[in-house]
């Protein structure tokens, strides 16, 4: 899970220019909007399934929870690895999670080990094909770059197989 800060003059680091170039002028938001992305990535396949969410907590985590489950493979356990965020561990899941035990298990990965996580690197991939370095003049042009790529990537892909192999 991740969020996608609508950056319209590139990366955080600033931006590069020739050396000649006295006055750059950088264009950028006069905004701090951004996107609320929750998603999975099926390792095996590189299928990615996505949903906006405005805040991150179990309500949210569930109602994910509830559309992954319709991808699941009949008469196989789907197996979520996530990272230790609170809401992953909330209270409110656990009668959600009990009925459903049978096909649907949890992994946490270690505290601090985001490069151990699929998603993150699809976040990354995400970033860096998307938004680094890119104007959007408005937010829903931000959004529906995202929105083709998430589309794209919606159905089995070398690129997402690849990134997520295990080796």
């Amino acid at each position: 899970m991740d969020e996608c800060h609508f950056q319209q003059h590139g990366s955080r680091l600033g931006a590069w220019f020739s050396k000649e170039e006295k006055d750059p002028v950088l264009l950028h938001a006069p905004t701090r909007k951004k996107i609320g992305v929750i998603g999975a990535v099926k390792a095996k396949g590189g299928t990615l399934i996505t949903s906006e969410a405005g805040v991150f907590n179990a309500n949210t985590v569930e109602a994910f929870f509830d559309e992954l489950i319709g991808h699941r493979e009949k008469g196989k356990t789907m197996v979520i690895v996530l990272d230790n965020a609170r809401f992953h561990h909330a209270k409110a899941l656990a009668g959600w999670l009990g009925k459903r035990s049978k096909y649907f298990q949890l992994d946490f990965l270690p505290p601090y080990s985001p490069e151990l996580n699929h998603i993150e690197r699809v976040w990354k991939l995400v970033r860096r094909l998307c938004t680094h370095n890119q104007y959007f003049e408005a937010l829903e042009d931000f959004h529906s770059v995202l929105d083709a790529k998430f589309s794209e990537w919606a159905v089995p892909n070398d690129t997402l197989s690849k990134l997520c192999a295990v080796i």
